[in-house]
């Protein structure tokens, strides 16, 4: 389908200039043999350059360009050679707008040239120049607009493939974030109760006293653990969003936490922290001083937090332990540091953690600030694009001031130059008329009702001037051109006003208003076709212009509607296809939350009330203990779920896919509601290396995962040692995340990969020789 309509409108144009050369067609007769053969040539370049308009539309329009020249000179009367027009369309529609400017220039400036050299320094060649400058501006807008409506649509198949992915993975997100939170209440709690009961049990002998502070100090952490941990459950139905509320009492109150367990701890903390870079702040300081207080018991720590640049920079450091830690590394889960850097990389900041040159350990984290103002290139980047998205409209507008005048010049070239001169006053207040008229189409999106009743009260001036100035009626009769504005304010209304119901009285306001005015500009000076005219005359003139016009701006209108239709209904498809995969993530994650609530109930939260029993009853030996069992199924549980995300320990892997399974995942679809078609099955999958099979299927599942509903169709070609893989309706695909692991999966494989906006995903994959014999892909538990 793809190579259809990149070939079908550069073959009919063909078709429709070889007709003209066919003997008898063309009044002026066939050019001569050497003149028939450029022709053909200029035909055979131009349809070839527009086959590829749409993947190389620069060399494309460079080809059309040089056709056009070599035709225009071998035939200057006959051939047409509309090829850069359409070439200069794809430029505006797959080419930013400097590229746009340059190639609007040069399809202009080639026109002009060609004019200049075949009509000569002479009046028309004025009207020529603007005809083809309003064409050329034309087509640059309609290109740009639908550039503009491309990049929107681009926009929300990134935003719906972020969302998609996000759905897939809120499992998996949602899991680490509680393995997170858990690991860093538990370990800090209960870290706090081993270590201090371990010290008071070394020095029981010693220091007697220390065994009831100890017991106290249990008894209190173990109570700020359950507490800790029921709002960690209670936390399991929320969200998750993050904490906007200032953190840095908090942090400053985690601090003091760790200074009343014996260790000297300083600490600088801007006041106003907040935010999601403020919660990874008080999340990493207190796994770092956790650690501090685990592998360096009495050792002083110093945590500093500073503005720079728009980032938050915090250093945590400690300094060289005073003893050595006993049984320290049976307390955590293994995964301090790691957990630190994913809570850094969740706010887009980065984290290295290190010993220091005198034997301590320092943490150090560079976090965007919430508070920093916006960055200038942010600014200046938005502003570009705003600049980039106006282009649109000036040109539609551009264009219709331009083609009402050249049409008016166009006119005017049969007058005698004494007669153009006489009226070269009255000739440039048409024009200045015709201009006023279009321009209040700049604001047609924003404001299409406003547009549209200056557009129909703009054309009233031209009446009053026939009978203020007086202006001739063979010169009144030019503003009729103006009624190309109102065709346009006609679309406007119903493109971008409110819908239907409200806007069908603008076709048949637009045909009385319409015909009204030519009417007095034919009537203004008592006179229509040279005749004397009365009332009735006007009135039945006023009536066949109504029904001439009628049709035209209802059709018009009608297109407008269609327009909107379409845009109404492919937002409305991002919104619900959005909220869907958002309402489907928040499911997931909410399931996930659910099934962690009832094992964190049983994993720690009863060892956690057997150590608060234990010291009540005063049973020191009994709190290390519990509270070491507390942490061992703490760390069981961290373990089951990374275990979880990764598919469950141990358990057998499937084989690995092959190529030949696509028609099995094509049914798999058909059968849950969605039309997939798939041709090349298996000439093309015959003999590919077993790691090519595995890279097929896993880019052709990922395209069609993407999340688009509609129809799909998979095309496998082998040629010359390289498969073609071809997805079509994978809009989803071809933009964000699933776009950027397609990328790293064929680049991994040496391949190529095209998306087109349009949802077309190409890929070329190295492959061996067509007729190798065929190669079994066997099972392999590292796929």
């Amino acid at each position: 389908m793809e190579t259809i309509r990149n070939w079908l409108l550069p073959l009919l144009l063909a078709a429709g200039q070889g007709v003209l050369l066919w003997p008898g067609v063309y009044p002026d007769g066939t050019p001569g043999p050497l003149a028939l053969a450029a022709v053909v040539a200029a035909l055979a370049v131009e349809t070839a350059a527009l086959g590829w308009r749409r993947t190389a539309p620069v060399r494309s329009l460079a080809g059309t360009l040089a056709a056009g020249v070599l035709g225009g000179l071998a035939w200057p009367d006959g051939y047409v050679g509309p090829g850069s027009l359409i070439a200069l369309y794809s430029v505006a529609v797959r080419c930013p707008v400097p590229v746009l400017v340059r190639a609007l220039a040069a399809v202009v400036g080639v026109d002009w040239v060609g004019a200049a050299v075949t009509e000569g320094l002479r009046a028309p060649l004025l009207s020529t120049m603007a005809i083809s400058l309003g064409t050329c501006v034309l087509c640059a807008g309609l290109g740009e607009a639908r550039h503009r409506w491309l990049a929107g649509r681009l926009s929300a198949a990134r935003r719906l493939a972020g969302a998609e992915q996000a759905r897939r993975l809120a499992g998996d997100q949602e899991r680490r974030r509680l393995a997170r939170e858990l690991h860093d209440v538990s370990a800090h709690h209960l870290t706090s109760v081993v270590v201090t009961v371990d010290a008071a049990l070394r020095l029981r002998d010693d220091r007697p006293e220390l065994s009831a502070e100890a017991l106290a100090f249990a008894e209190r952490t173990g109570t700020e653990t359950l507490t800790a941990l029921q709002r960690l459950v209670g936390l399991l139905r929320d969200s998750g969003r993050p904490d906007h509320r200032p953190m840095s009492g908090r942090i400053e109150e985690l601090v003091a936490g760790f200074g009343r367990l014996g260790r000297p701890v300083t600490a600088r903390v801007p006041d106003d922290l907040a935010g999601p870079a403020a919660e990874a702040v008080h999340g990493i300081v207190r796994e770092a001083l956790t650690n501090a207080l685990r592998y360096a018991p009495g050792a002083a720590a110093r945590v500093d937090v500073r503005r720079v640049d728009g980032l938050l920079e915090l250093t945590v450091e400690n300094a060289p332990p005073r003893v050595t830690a006993q049984g320290a590394g049976g307390l955590g889960a293994g995964r301090g540091v790691a957990g630190m850097r994913e809570r850094a990389a969740s706010v887009g900041g980065e984290l290295t953690a290190g010993p220091t040159p005198e034997g301590g350990w320092r943490v150090r984290a560079t976090l965007p600030d919430a508070a920093a103002a916006r960055r200038p290139e942010e600014t200046g980047w938005r502003r570009d694009v705003l600049r980039e998205q106006r282009f649109a409209d000036p040109a539609l507008v551009l264009a219709a001031v331009l083609l009402p005048v050249a049409g008016v010049l166009a006119v005017t070239e049969d007058w005698p130059g004494a007669a153009r001169r006489a009226v070269l006053p009255e000739l440039l207040l048409v024009c200045g008329l015709l201009v006023v008229r279009a321009l209040p189409l700049l604001w047609r999106r924003r404001a299409p009702w406003a547009v549209f009743g200056a557009v129909l009260a703009t054309a009233w001036p031209g009446p009053l001037a026939v009978v203020a100035v007086p202006l001739p009626s063979h010169v009144a009769q030019l503003l009729v051109a103006g009624t190309f504005a109102e065709t346009l304010a006609v679309y406007a209304v119903a493109a971008y006003g409110p819908g239907a119901g409200h806007t069908w009285p603008a076709p048949a306001v637009t045909t009385l208003g319409a015909a009204g005015a030519v009417t007095a500009l034919a009537c203004a000076d008592g006179m229509v076709a040279g005749e004397p005219a009365g009332p009735a005359d006007a009135v039945l003139l006023s009536f066949l212009l109504s029904v001439m016009l009628a049709p035209v701006f209802t059709a018009v209108w009608g297109a407008g509607l269609l327009v909107r239709r379409r845009r109404v209904r492919a937002m409305a498809y991002d919104d619900f296809a959005f909220a869907g995969s958002m309402w489907q993530a928040d499911r997931a994650a909410e399931a996930e939350r659910q099934r962690l609530a009832a094992t964190l109930r049983e994993a720690v939260l009863s060892h956690t009330r057997a150590l608060v029993g234990a010291a009540r009853r005063g049973e020191l030996t009994e709190v290390a203990d519990t509270a070491r069992a507390a942490l061992a199924a703490m760390r069981e549980m961290l373990r089951g779920l990374a275990d979880d995300g990764d598919g469950g320990p141990g358990g057998p892997l499937a084989p690995s896919p092959s190529a030949a399974d696509l028609d099995a995942l094509c049914r798999a679809l058909r059968s849950a509601g969605r039309e997939v078609r798939l041709r090349g099955l298996p000439e093309a999958a015959r003999g590919l290396p077993p790691s090519t099979q595995v890279s097929v299927y896993r880019i052709v599942e990922a395209a069609l995962g993407a999340g688009d509903p509609g129809p799909a169709r998979v095309t496998l070609r082998r040629r010359r040692g390289t498969l073609r893989i071809t997805v079509t309706g994978v809009r989803l695909a071809v933009a964000g995340p699933v776009a950027e692991r397609l990328r790293v999966r064929v680049a991994a494989g040496e391949g190529r990969m095209v998306c087109e906006p349009a949802g077309t995903l190409r890929v070329s994959l190295p492959a061996g020789a067509p007729g190798a014999p065929v190669q079994e892909v066997s099972p392999s538990p590292y796929a």
